[in-house]
């Protein structure tokens, strides 16, 4: 009787050793598994260009809201709005007006202002051109939700609802309405806003030079299908220098930088 009671004992000792390694096994493993996805997250970081690594909070916030999606981080310097995203009824909260020639003289009006940063880069910009012999005018920067759906209503008069919303953003979805993007002009155009800036000696420092200060040519020609809306040599949008250097540099679009960054 002890002989079968020490043996069950032995057998016992033994099964939980055996336990006991295979805990140790599994706990390993997923030491191991753990281990091996940290690295492949690493590592991929690793084979991307680190310009193409961009902060988590730079993109979009999206809130479905009755179909639409809704940008919530709207104050976002990088900010993708488009006919996809709407900032609804967003106003900055730091709209200056900058230290720079305006294509309709001193008036304090809406137009006239920027987000601060931005008009910081403007006021660089327009200073270094004149250095250059290149006068430039700032036409149109801040645009409220009101006065979009005014312009908006407008176009649809002249031209037609379909014609108009190829040309002007609807209310919500206008980067004009960010505080960030400047409609530019000069004397040789007439203080206009047509096609034929880009042929002009000022639009063409514009495309050669605007990233240096943080801007990108917003509305490129041949890039209508990805922007969704015509080319528009005269739309400068602030997106920071890093940003806008690497978009220049690859002629992309804001909406292609946001297709090849990769969020950490």
């Amino acid at each position: 009787m002890k002989r079968i009671i020490t043996i069950t004992s032995v057998l016992l000792l033994l099964s939980g050793c055996s336990w006991g390694q295979n805990d140790n096994i599994v706990t390993k493993d997923k030491k191991d598994s753990a281990q091996s996805e940290n690295n492949s997250k690493v590592k991929n970081h690793q084979n991307v260009d680190s310009d193409l690594l961009l902060e988590s909070k730079y993109f979009n916030q999206i809130k479905d809201v009755n179909g639409q999606k809704l940008i919530e981080n709207s104050s976002n310097i990088l900010a993708l709005v488009n006919k996809t995203y709407s900032i609804g009824s967003y106003i900055p909260n730091d709209l200056v007006r900058p230290n720079v020639q305006f294509s309709f003289g001193d008036q304090d009006i809406e137009k006239s202002y920027m987000r601060k940063e931005a008009a910081n880069a403007l006021e660089k910009m327009f200073q270094n051109a004149k250095s250059d012999g290149i006068e430039l005018y700032a036409s149109s920067g801040y645009r409220s939700y009101k006065r979009q759906k005014e312009v908006l209503n407008a176009e649809i008069a002249n031209v037609g609802k379909e014609k108009a919303v190829q040309a002007v953003a609807t209310p919500g979805q206008s980067e004009h309405q960010t505080g960030l993007a400047m409609d530019i002009t000069s004397q040789s155009e007439n203080f206009l806003l047509t096609e034929s800036f880009e042929k002009q000696k000022e639009g063409i420092w514009l495309r050669k030079h605007a990233h240096e200060y943080g801007f990108i040519l917003r509305y490129p020609k041949g890039k209508e299908k990805i922007t969704g809306y015509e080319y528009e040599p005269w739309h400068f949008r602030y997106v920071g220098k890093k940003c806008a250097s690497i978009i220049y540099t690859n002629n992309w679009t804001l909406e292609d930088y946001f297709k090849h960054v990769k969020k950490v």
